[in-house]
This record gives structure tokens, C-alpha cells and sequence, in this order.
């Protein structure tokens, strides 16, 4: 017995989204994570429209783990010249790290001109082309596919970087190779990130999924402390207490959901407010020895903190009157009357 087949087809983007700036570039940035899997970042939206002198870039993100900062150029046709243009112009105005330009055909002057800044561009500037594509099979709904035309060597962008700075220190090695396995872990197995390139820091941040500026993250701090934590800084430090303090005023309901003891740092001398889950370790140079049992524990209180904290961030957020966005939102996103329903 053979199995019925469709017929997969492409759907003009301009049949979705008529205009750019009214229509594609909010529709993307509530989808980032959607482009985030294509290019393997994990990406947290600053804002749209974001001004560089008269002129305004669609979208303006960040990196989540390194804290780069991202602007994402869009068109709804084939690349030009102008729009390249105003790429650069606004990679150099934003000082941006993270150069993505989207569009539905990419010709190939423009991605053999992406291919030579990434070659020649120093090594934590990354550019990226990306392909915009929108199919259906039969009356089902369109899907959108990000297809990568052009984007950094990692391989050859991570030489460069140890030939320009002598070789990483071992312990800046070790903590590349500890968040790497870990970071592959996350995304693979839990769909936690869609981040696959770890960088040598004691630290790494995740996205929520929340709101932006508000994030999970792992660290090795002073005194050996090895810790998970819910790290709230949404721009201003009287909101952030708010939120603290809404979820301190549960603290006892929270623990106990966790299992155990939480470390409540308000952090009064600063912006930002963290909690976090901590526990002792001797030196990131033992990973070799404890790594498999170190990342089991965060994987497991990632995971615990996400599931603990997600709907009651969402609540504190609502409660303190900050603003609150959702990304990866699971249902359709409007589309065009003659696209809106399967036939």
C-alpha cells in the first residue's frame, strides 16, 4: 500500500505580508526564535524601527549567552543594492555583532558579498544571508522556512580569533568545552536553546521565552559556587525590584515547588535581580572529572526553574505593570483572508 503524498508548493510572502514595516517585520520579531533555530542563535528582541540617525532598522536583538547585539534587515523581494546599503549603515550605527539580512531570493552578487565580510571582517563580527521561504502542502497552512544562503565560518572565525590573541587560557577552554556539552544538550534533548557555538566565559544566559531581559542562566562564581538562576533586568531597576518582590512574597510556595532553598539576591546597590539554586564545586578544571554529574545538576534545575517560574514571571510581570512579550507563539499568526483557512 502506498501512502498518499501532497504536493509541496511555494507561497509568494508578498500573499502573507503586503508590507514590510507593517506587516513582516512585527510578524518576525514575536518569531524569532523560528530564524534563532535556522542561524543556531538564541535571539532576544530589543526592539523594531530602531533609529540609526534619520534613517531606522527593522529589527534590533540580542544574543542571548554572549550578549551580542543583533539587527535583522528584511525585504519581501529579491536583494538589492540598497538594502545592502542600509545593512552596513546600520550594522556601523548600532555597532552591531550580528548582521542578518533576509530576503526571498538572495542573488548571488550579494551572497558572495556576505561570504567576503565574513572572511574579512574580525572574528566576533558574523553576517549572515538568509533565504525567506513560505510553503504549503495542498490547503494546508503556509509554513515559513529559513534557508541559510550565506553566513560565518565558525571553524575559520575561531582561528582567526586564537591567532589574533595568542591561544584561550585553560581555564576559558574548560568552561567552552563544560557549556558546549551542556549547550547541546539543552537544545537536542529539551529544546531549552537553539544556541549550538558556546564561548569561552564563566557564564551563559538563556532565553525565557518571557519577556526580554529576563532570562535563566548558569555561572561558576566566586567562593566555587556552581548555580542556576532566574535573572530579572527588564531596564529599570524599579520594576525589577517589583517583580522580585512579587515572587519573594510567595518564596515559601516557589521552594517548595523547586525542592529546595533558594538563594534570593534583590541586589539593592544594583539594576538587576537574580535567584538562583547553588551549590558547592572545587574548580572548573575538574569538569574533566565531575562534568557529566556538574551538567546533569544544571540541566535538571534549568529545567525545574523554567517549569517553576515561567507562568509566575508572566503573573509578576502583569501585576507590576511591566511590559511583557511572548516569543514563539505556538498558534498561527494572522495571515491574509485567502491563506487564513485551509480550503
Amino acid at each position: 500500500m502506498v501512502a498518499a503524498l501532497g504536493k509541496l508548493e511555494h507561497v509568494p510572502p508578498r500573499t502573507l505580508w503586503e508590507s514590510e514595516a507593517r506587516d513582516f517585520t512585527p510578524w518576525l520579531a514575536e518569531n524569532l526564535a523560528l530564524l534563532g533555530e535556522a542561524l543556531g542563535l538564541d535571539l532576544e528582541l530589543v526592539q523594531t524601527e530602531a533609529a540609526v540617525g534619520s534613517f531606522s532598522c527593522d529589527v534590533e536583538a540580542r544574543e542571548q549567552g554572549t550578549g551580542r547585539k543583533v539587527i535583522i534587515e528584511n525585504q519581501l523581494e529579491q536583494t538589492d543594492h540598497s538594502h545592502f546599503g542600509q545593512l552596513l549603515t546600520y550594522a556601523a550605527g548600532l555597532d552591531a555583532a550580528v548582521i542578518i539580512w533576509i530576503s526571498p531570493e538572495v542573488r548571488e552578487e550579494h551572497r558572495e558579498a556576505i561570504d567576503w565580510l565574513n572572511r574579512h571582517t574580525r572574528e566576533t563580527v558574523d553576517f549572515f544571508a538568509v533565504a525567506l521561504e513560505v510553503v504549503r502542502i495542498g490547503q494546508s497552512y503556509p509554513a515559513v522556512v529559513f534557508r541559510l544562503a550565506a553566513s560565518p565560518n565558525a571553524w575559520a572565525k575561531t582561528a582567526a580569533a586564537g591567532a589574533a590573541r595568542g591561544e584561550t587560557s585553560n581555564k576559558m577552554a574548560a568552561y567552552q568545552a563544560f557549556w558546549q556539552q551542556l549547550m547541546d544538550e539543552l537544545r537536542e534533548k529539551h529544546k531549552f536553546t537553539n544556541a549550538k557555538a558556546a564561548q569561552p566565559q564563566s557564564w551563559y544566559s538563556f532565553s525565557s521565552g518571557v519577556a526580554s531581559g529576563i532570562t535563566y542562566g548558569v555561572a561558576f562564581t566566586k567562593g566555587n559556587r556552581l548555580q542556576a538562576e532566574v535573572y530579572v533586568d527588564v531596564g529599570d531597576a524599579i520594576r525589577n525590584k517589583a517583580i522580585f518582590d512579587h515572587l519573594a512574597a510567595t518564596k515559601a510556595d516557589i521552594e517548595t515547588a523547586v525542592g529546595e532553598p533558594l538563594s534570593w539576591e534583590r541586589l539593592d546597590a544594583k539594576r538587576a535581580c537574580r535567584i538562583a539554586v547553588v551549590r558547592q564545586y572545587t574548580t572548573i578544571e575538574d569538569a574533566p572529572k565531575q562534568g557529566e554529574e556538574m551538567r546533569a545538576w544544571l540541566v535538571s534545575h534549568l529545567l525545574k526553574l523554567k517549569q517553576v517560574f515561567g507562568a509566575r514571571l508572566k503573573t509578576a510581570l502583569q501585576a507590576t505593570g511591566s511590559p511583557q512579550v511572548e516569543y514563539g507563539r505556538s498558534e498561527p499568526w494572522p495571515l491574509s483572508a485567502d491563506l487564513a483557512q485551509p480550503k
